[in-house]
């Protein structure tokens, strides 16, 4: 359900209130450094809890996680205000009067105090407990994992009023700094005091029922859902850390002081931190990587503590307590045992808790051994981690100069619309895409950057040599045709006319002397036909060559572009070209002005032709409307072979409404 915002609005002024009246108290009735200190450091931790609650309900407000987690920042901050107000009423000596009282006199001003109301609020940090049990029940979608857990749920609260009414009249005395202070109501009842028991082992069971449904949820999760319960184990790490820390320190220094406080406070902020990584940025770190990691250093600072508290203890037997040789040694051991204890639990956690990536990263391994003893081939990649973390949607594509987008080791375009970047050398190369999380993924494509890039240089290399063999392919039979529509016009033309004519002569000859034929008429014809059959062999012979180039190739192309009815510009360099380059040249720009003038629908065309000492290049540019696509069996195509049987290249670049740019880029040595 969603949360009204005016009641979201209430619980954070309501904690802005009490630090608020907490700081004016201690502003105006000093209670000492020590609780100064203490408020000032936990009233900042539950007011960065409250506004990270707040945030969480703002982005998503239909989930009670952010609504819980300003829960717990308002009940600690009232603790610490509660604390606060007893400091300052313990330092006017209340604690020896005989309760009630209506109030108690501060520094000359009057601040309301009664015992009963101290009985009753003596067990208000229960229900910090209950919003955090409530917190895990409810993590991270807002709803309970089933019917079933609603009766934790509301045993919980329920237990949690009961839980404060037997603090109300318990016989213990009342924490520090009123644990002078006489209790209000009397020895409970028999009854009263067994029952107690009965609910505080009831709200111990509850806490642990609440843990357990994380256990529930996270084997029946996947996805996201499952990361953001990771990120939450991070606070179950701490939690389950702290009593090694404070244990330490009370064997080494005969109390806990500040190491564990400091460790206690990370505690309380390693719960809303989790919280608001998992709510917020779930993907933000590989999540596995950080459980394996603080799982790795927490048994190595257990590991390191123990040693450190073993080696002090026994050598202050013979050195004397607080012997600084004996916290040297004891220190150098430590030093000694860290760096093989931290690699051997990194291997042995990684196994435990982070199989995905080793999985992968040990898969990449085994695949360049292979390699490098001629057993497998850079493009089995996508199989090998396909097959590693159990993904068969994984894709591997390959960023090839040319293509238009990804292609996988066979040369076939992969149809990727996200994923995750391969990175060499600060330039992209390929993509990783599939099911599994991005996290490892990114893990992945830093190990495979290298096996990417040689499959990515052989997907190049072999489909440029596919190009130049479908090229040859294209060429010859380019050649059987021309050589076919050459035997064809030939046959068809010159070689009839010439035929013919050779059969008038010898008409000519056999009734030369009788005056029967009109031979005068028979050598018109004859020459008539002669000129027709050597004007057929020219333009057979322009296509191959044409005869216009003899005078350069500004007049072959000036000839070709004077009858368009588009203005064309020419740009043609000084100096004469080689034959061959001349040719194709000539070739290039002849097709791409025909292409426009036929099929852009262009106002304008302009040629340029530039030598420089190691190239030709030959630019044909219009104003068209573009979009213009090279297809099988045209005429561009036909340039391609044309221009790379020169060992040029060509390019087009036509985007739709900008016009055609065609370039041919040809070697001079060549």
């Amino acid at each position: 359900m969603r949360w009204p915002r005016w009641a979201t609005l209430g619980l954070f002024l309501l904690v802005l209130t009490m630090a608020a009246g907490s700081g004016s108290l201690l502003l105006t009735h000093p209670a000492g450094e020590h609780t100064a200190r203490n408020f000032i450091v936990l009233g900042a931790v539950s007011m960065a809890i409250a506004v990270l609650g707040l945030l969480i309900n703002r982005k998503v407000p239909d989930n009670l996680v952010g609504l819980l987690l300003t829960w717990v920042g308002t009940i600690a901050m009232f603790l610490a205000a509660r604390d606060v107000y007893y400091a300052i009423v313990a330092a006017a000596g209340v604690p020896g009067a005989v309760p009630p009282t209506s109030g108690v006199v501060a520094d000359g001003a009057v601040l309301p105090f009664d015992s009963r109301v101290v009985a009753l609020l003596d067990e208000s940090g229960w229900w910090l407990f209950v919003a955090v049990a409530l917190l895990l029940l409810h993590f991270p979608d807002g709803l309970l994992s089933g019917r079933r857990w609603r009766t934790v749920a509301v045993s919980l609260v329920v237990l949690g009023f009961a839980q404060q009414g037997f603090g109300a009249v318990a016989t213990i005395p009342f924490p520090a700094p009123l644990q002078d202070l006489p209790r209000p109501f009397g020895r409970p009842p028999l009854a009263i005091r067994a029952l107690s028991e009965v609910v505080f082992a009831l709200m111990l069971a509850l806490f642990i029922a609440a843990a357990i449904s994380l256990f529930v949820r996270f084997r029946r999760s996947t996805g996201r859902v499952r990361a953001q319960l990771k990120w939450l184990s991070l606070a179950g790490l701490a939690v389950v850390t702290y009593p090694f820390v404070c244990l330490t320190e009370i064997v080494l220094t005969g109390d806990t002081a500040s190491v564990s406080t400091v460790f206690g406070i990370a505690t309380l902020i390693a719960l809303p931190a989790s919280v608001a990584v998992a709510m917020l940025r779930h993907d933000l770190y590989d999540v596995d990587r950080v459980v394996a990691d603080t799982v790795t250093y927490a048994i190595v600072m257990v590991v390191l503590l123990g040693t450190y508290a073993v080696t002090a203890l026994t050598l202050g037997l013979f050195l004397g307590k607080g012997s600084a040789t004996a916290a040297a040694i004891a220190t150098a051991a430590c030093a000694l045992v860290l760096a093989p204890l931290r690699a051997r639990l990194q291997r042995l956690v990684d196994r435990r808790l982070y199989p995905p990536r080793r999985a992968a990263l040990l898969a990449i391994e085994d695949l360049q051994r292979r390699i490098h003893t001629d057993q497998a081939q850079p493009e089995e990649l996508e199989k090998s981690l396909q097959t590693a973390l159990r993904d068969p949607t994984l894709r591997v594509g390959l960023l090839v100069p040319g293509a238009s987008g990804f292609i996988d080791a066979k040369g076939s375009p992969v149809g990727i619309s996200g994923g995750v970047p391969v990175m060499l050398g600060g330039v992209q190369i390929g993509l990783l895409e599939g099911e599994t999380g991005p996290a490892v993924l990114r893990a992945v494509a830093t190990s495979a950057a290298s096996l990417v890039e040689v499959s990515r240089l052989r997907a190049e290399l072999a489909g440029a040599l596919r190009e130049v063999e479908a090229s040859r392919t294209r060429l010859v039979q380019a050649g059987d045709q021309e050589r076919r529509r050459l035997e064809r016009d030939l046959h068809d033309g010159a070689q009839q006319r010439l035929v013919s004519l050779g059969m008038a002569m010898r008409l000519a000859q056999r009734h030369l002397d009788d005056g029967t034929v009109d031979v005068n008429g028979l050598l018109d014809q004859g020459v008539a036909e002669l000129a027709t059959a050597i004007a057929e062999l020219r333009q057979i012979a322009h296509g191959l060559r044409p005869t216009s180039l003899d005078d350069g190739l500004h007049a072959a192309l000036a000839a070709i572009t004077q009858t368009l009815p588009i203005p064309v510009q020419l740009h043609i360099g000084p100096g004469e070209l080689p034959d061959d380059l001349a040719t194709t040249a000539y070739f290039v720009a002849a097709e791409a002005v025909a292409n426009a003038a036929k099929y852009s629908r262009a106002t304008s065309i302009a040629v340029r032709v530039a030598q420089s000492a190691g190239d030709v290049r030959i630019r044909v540019e219009d104003d068209g409307c573009g979009g213009a696509i090279p297809r099988p069996g045209s005429g561009l195509s036909g340039l391609v072979d044309r221009v790379a049987a020169v060992g040029g290249s060509l390019s087009m670049n036509s985007p739709a409404g900008r016009g055609t740019t065609i370039e041919a880029v040809l070697p001079c040595g060549s």
